[in-house]
């Protein structure tokens, strides 16, 4: 079957490899249908892998698929149906995996596309605990998103930052895949928005989806602006993924008691911290990885509704993707690139 596989740093290959043999007990082989792009293959692609891993590796982290077949004692899902793929090979036995936290997992065993093979590939047998059943009006690329673009953000803002009808949230970089997500989720649940992007070509399409306020972060300093709209108070939450270019600008942009969610370090993996300002303003740090999998399934069931819609900027084949993680570096994009394992859609 084809698949594309990391060789080296910044050397990946459509190759040819073997199928995978018939699913084992309590899995389900599933046949690849749309791999979204994210900068975790960015990551790897540069070789910024922070853990071991052995090459070549198939790419490929966020993944939606139609199931195949079934081994033996599998349940949950059936051959034929859709599903989203969660992303980590999570334990399912430790005390987070039963509560349904497998973000918290004691025990994972990596993630799908940096340190384990990806979805990047016709076929993968997965157990089925990790498959998340798309509802009647989720297609395939809503399904692909709802692992780590919608199910990051929900975890981010209602998992984590609480966020509430009526507070005032900026999000960084609403042009990326997960910006643009949390715009439209954010102003779903009653928030006013002020949102960043990188280029004034961006600011339409970040109000297209719901931002109040668009700042451009390349031609004004984007705390001095977020001060002046909310008359010197600052905003409720910050949903921080970009890091050192932005982490103490975002402070200064937080209200008394304010809190910031952070999933991201796009920009660097170490900033300076105002201590005096944390303490003195009560302000609340927040770190949060992945999702659960309602998360997804919420997700999923908000798309089926038309209530939030995956930003797309690029439907791809195998030959473009080195094309593409170089966009993706360059943020010269507006919400996902999307690899369509069985070609593009010609309408």
């Amino acid at each position: 079957m084809r698949a594309l596989q990391l060789i080296g740093d910044k050397d990946l290959r459509q190759t040819e490899i073997d199928e995978p043999p018939a699913p084992g007990p309590g899995e389900a082989r599933v046949r690849i249908q749309v791999v979204a792009l994210n900068h975790l293959d960015v990551w790897g692609w540069r070789g910024m892998a922070f853990a071991k891993r052995k090459l070549p590796l198939v790419i490929g982290a966020e993944a939606s698929g139609i199931v195949e077949a079934l081994g033996p004692g599998a349940s949950g899902v059936l051959p034929g149906q859709l599903v989203s793929i969660y992303g980590a090979r999570t334990c399912g036995l430790c005390k987070a995996c039963r509560e349904g936290r497998d973000n918290l997992c004691e025990h994972v065993g990596g993630v799908h596309g940096f340190h384990l093979d990806g979805f990047a590939c016709e076929y993968v047998n997965l157990p089925v605990r990790l498959l998340v059943p798309a509802p009647p009006g989720c297609d395939a690329v809503g399904a692909a998103l709802a692992p780590v673009t919608f199910g990051t953000v929900e975890h981010m803002l209602f998992d984590n930052a609480k966020l509430e009808a009526g507070e005032t949230i900026l999000v960084h970089a609403g042009g990326s895949g997960i910006g643009s997500a949390a715009i439209q989720l954010a102003k779903r649940q009653g928030a006013t928005v002020i949102t960043t992007v990188g280029s004034d070509a961006k600011i339409e399409g970040a109000k297209a989806l719901g931002a109040d306020h668009v700042i451009n972060y390349r031609s004004d300093r984007f705390e001095g602006v977020v001060r002046k709209l909310t008359k010197k108070k600052g905003v409720d939450v910050v949903f921080e993924h970009v890091g050192v270019d932005t982490w103490a600008g975002s402070m200064l942009c937080l209200k008394r008691g304010g809190r910031l969610v952070t999933c991201g370090s796009t920009s660097g993996v170490s900033a300076p911290t105002n201590l005096m300002m944390l303490f003195q303003q009560q302000l609340r740090l927040i770190g949060s990885f992945g999702c659960r999998m309602e998360n997804m399934a919420d997700a999923m069931q908000k798309m089926a509704r038309g209530l939030v819609k995956p930003v797309i900027d690029t439907a791809i084949g195998f030959d473009e993707i080195d094309v593409a993680l170089q966009r993706m570096a360059g943020r010269d994009v507006f919400g996902k690139i999307i690899l369509h394992i069985e070609g593009r859609p010609t309408a």
